[in-house]
């Protein structure tokens, strides 16, 4: 795989002196994406699910086929337990509403982790103050790995949620374990993994989990649309989470009944291109090779790290021994977003702030952190850039 040749696939980097290091945040997004999106809107821009004329016929025969693509990609056997949605975070606030508020009654309790984004946090506080439900928290250990998650269970254990890779620390948790620990307690399983599909190969049918949410845009995809997977027997239990068109099978003034899933958590007229757009992105994802990008990004990471330590000063949060590419550091007496500042100056773009991960910030006493984070249009000439214009910096701060 050569990282050059792929950044070739995407105008960004064409029209722009540009090292972007914070792909952890959104991918920058290929030609093939780009064109497959413009070539909706300007072939057969219409609305699925609706009219019998041709473009709408067409749009929603493309509509479907993302769906069909993204099963496959996640090597799930039943496409009806893909659901489009905005992102990961309304996949879980899906969960949440919708089975959690349904099935979860007074002193059940709800088990995230301590290194959760706050999309995997929220909603679960929020579902627990209206039902009267605990939230507990799996601690994390200061290198980033998780503390006995088994301590943490309970026969009161009805749903677990888990990051599959941190944003953070880059920490691939063990959620094998998770999940069998779930079915030990008889709990669902969810797992956040917006940073683990567009980096490496993910089994779903392998995992058994409950429910897998993640992103279109962390992986090359458009932003607006994201994905929930559900095993179809919860699915058909579940009340829907939005009421509108589409998700109806009749209505009348006093009552509805529902379409089949997936559509019942479809409501109104969905992300079209967006969805489409996605389907694209993991055709260029299955032709570059996810075992392979997984495998580029674990060398550019270790490099990484390697050069960030012969830098003074620095403090690297994390030390897993089974991470992706992600890392989250400070620098002695150069506070985070001076510290992009200064990077930006040298057209390189890293992270500063709490990464939407404020418990973990309180954990470590600090209040930001910068962070960078890779993908395969990386290269390990940007790093030597990077680690120079953090020299740079820390010699304006003498």
């Amino acid at each position: 795989m050569d990282p050059n040749e792929l950044r070739k696939l995407f105008p960004i980097f064409a029209k722009r002196s540009l090292v972007y290091l914070d792909s952890a945040a959104t991918s920058q997004k290929p030609e093939i994406v780009i064109s497959t999106v413009k070539k909706f809107y300007d072939e057969y821009n219409s609305n699925v699910h609706r009219s019998i004329y041709d473009i709408s016929q067409e749009a929603t025969e493309a509509y479907e086929i993302a769906r069909e693509k993204i099963a496959k990609f996640l090597n799930i056997d039943k496409v009806n337990s893909i659901i489009f949605t905005k992102g990961t975070t309304e996949s879980i606030n899906l969960i949440a509403y919708s089975w959690v508020r349904h099935n979860l009654q007074k002193d059940d309790e709800i088990l995230i982790t301590e290194m959760e984004h706050h999309s995997n946090i929220v909603p679960w506080q929020l579902a627990c103050k209206d039902i009267g439900a605990k939230l507990k928290i799996i601690p994390f250990e200061m290198d980033g790995t998780l503390s006995n998650p088994e301590k943490y269970f309970s026969k009161k254990t009805k749903l677990v949620s888990v990051t599959h890779q941190s944003n953070v620390f880059g920490t691939i948790n063990d959620i094998d374990k998770i999940i069998t620990l779930a079915k030990k307690y008889n709990a669902i399983s969810v797992i956040d993994a917006a940073q683990s599909v567009p980096h490496f190969p993910v089994d779903v049918k392998a995992l058994d989990c409950d429910f897998l949410a993640f992103s279109g845009h962390k992986m090359l995809g458009p932003t607006g649309v994201g994905v929930l997977y559900g095993k179809p027997e919860l699915l058909e239990k579940m009340n829907p989470f939005l009421g509108g068109g589409e998700m109806i099978r009749s209505v009348k003034l006093n009552e509805s009944t529902w379409n089949d899933i997936p559509w019942k958590f479809e409501a109104g007229t969905p992300n079209i291109a967006q969805a489409i757009g996605l389907g694209a992105a993991i055709d260029l994802l299955n032709q570059i090779g996810m075992k392979e990008i997984h495998n580029y990004e674990k060398k550019i990471t270790d490099y990484t790290i390697n050069s960030l330590k012969e830098i003074d000063g620095i403090k690297i949060y994390g030390n897993a021994p089974n991470r992706g590419g992600v890392i989250t550091f400070n620098i002695d007496n150069i506070h985070s977003h001076d510290l992009a500042q200064i990077v930006n100056n040298d057209k390189i773009a890293i992270r500063a702030g709490h990464h939407c991960a404020q418990p973990i910030m309180n954990k470590l006493n600090v209040s930001s952190t910068a962070r960078v984070s890779f993908y395969f249009y990386n290269t390990f000439d940007e790093i030597d850039l990077l680690c120079n214009s953090l020299k740079k910096a820390i010699n304006l701060f003498k």
